[in-house]
């Protein structure tokens, strides 16, 4: 069975705005409330959860960063198409 894994992310539009988030989470906020505040998906109303998934389900860039993480590690800035990523492996 394939492997699946699952994440929670924020995704803006700006680098500096993310950057900012970045930081934010280094220092301790909630991820989840920094999501709901922030992202510009619709994962945001569940905290930035995206569920499980697996290879070829996300774009390339995200999923390289995603599969990278350990459960609870939090990835740099991840820029794709959409715009940029800030990815938690929660499981």
């Amino acid at each position: 069975m394939a492997e699946k894994i699952r994440c929670a992310h924020i995704l803006v539009e700006k680098m500096s705005l993310a950057n900012e988030i970045l930081e934010r989470i280094k220092k301790g906020e909630s991820f989840s409330k920094l999501a709901q505040e922030y992202s510009i998906d619709g994962s945001r109303k569940r905290g930035g959860d995206l569920g499980k998934f697996g290879r070829g389900e996300m774009v390339r860039e995200f999923e390289q960063a995603a599969f990278a993480l350990k459960p609870g590690e939090v990835s740099g800035l991840v820029k794709t198409a959409f715009g940029y990523h800030i990815i938690k492996r929660l499981e």
